[in-house]
């Protein structure tokens, strides 16, 4: 059996300071080509995980692996190096360089990723085509990101995250400004992409109606464990 494109084992992390709480995570695996979808209120620790998971943050006890490979165990720039070739990730403002152009936001990955931008193939064609295939108009490569409507920059960042077919995509709150028909249309277009290349999705969000969309949901009160400090 291949390796799981995440899992987390044994996991423990203490945030100190004036509002220290504490996460502890026993397991938690996604299969290759799994959807999950991690549900979590405002505090219930879901930034803290998503931290983690992408390794900007590092555990004090237990293990985070991606594709198999424990980043828990490396070096700050080999970690930053790892990520960048692993994950894609979503962010919920987007994070678009807002004086950079379309193509330059989407190609931003490869910069710092050689072995993605080599499973990237042409690059430029490649970005063109991740933007045709997330309907967005012709000719939108050369147009500031400032300049799109937000549900365009939102695809934007959708073909950032997928260029070079990173194994795992993270998305945080992607949908949270979307009505449902926008968010329906936005998971078609992920999903699509995402199946195309076997790719593994982490999504957070905090609305449950997006559940039936995924393979498997997740509640944070039953995978990790908080606990905060008391006055």
């Amino acid at each position: 059996m291949a390796d799981p494109v995440l899992q987390i084992c044994d996991l423990a992390y203490q945030w100190s300071g004036r509002s220290a709480f504490s996460v502890a995570v026993a397991d938690l695996t996604i299969a290759k080509g799994e959807s999950v979808l991690l549900l979590g209120e405002s505090g219930s620790g879901k930034s803290t995980l998503l931290s983690l998971i992408c390794g900007t943050i590092l555990p004090d006890t237990g293990t985070v692996s991606i594709a198999g490979t424990n980043i828990s165990a490396m070096g700050g720039g080999a970690r930053d190096r790892f990520r960048a070739e692993q994950i894609g990730v979503i962010f919920q403002q987007f994070n678009l360089l807002p004086f950079g152009s379309v193509a330059d936001n989407i190609l931003l990955p490869l910069r710092f990723a050689p072995k993605r931008r080599k499973r990237a193939g042409d690059a430029a064609d490649a970005a063109t085509n991740l933007c045709s295939a997330l309907g967005l108009p012709a000719g939108t490569m050369d147009a500031k990101a400032t300049a799109l409507s937000v549900g365009q920059q939102q695809r934007v960042a959708v073909a950032r995250a997928l260029i070079g077919h990173p194994p795992l995509i993270i998305a945080d709150e992607p949908t949270s400004a979307l009505d449902a028909d926008s968010q329906a249309a936005f998971l078609d277009l992920l999903f699509a992409q995402m199946a195309s290349h076997d790719t593994s999705l982490l999504m957070v969000s905090h609305d449950p109606r997006l559940g039936e969309r995924f393979d498997r949901v997740i509640r944070m009160e039953d995978v990790a464990q908080i606990e905060r400090a008391t006055a």
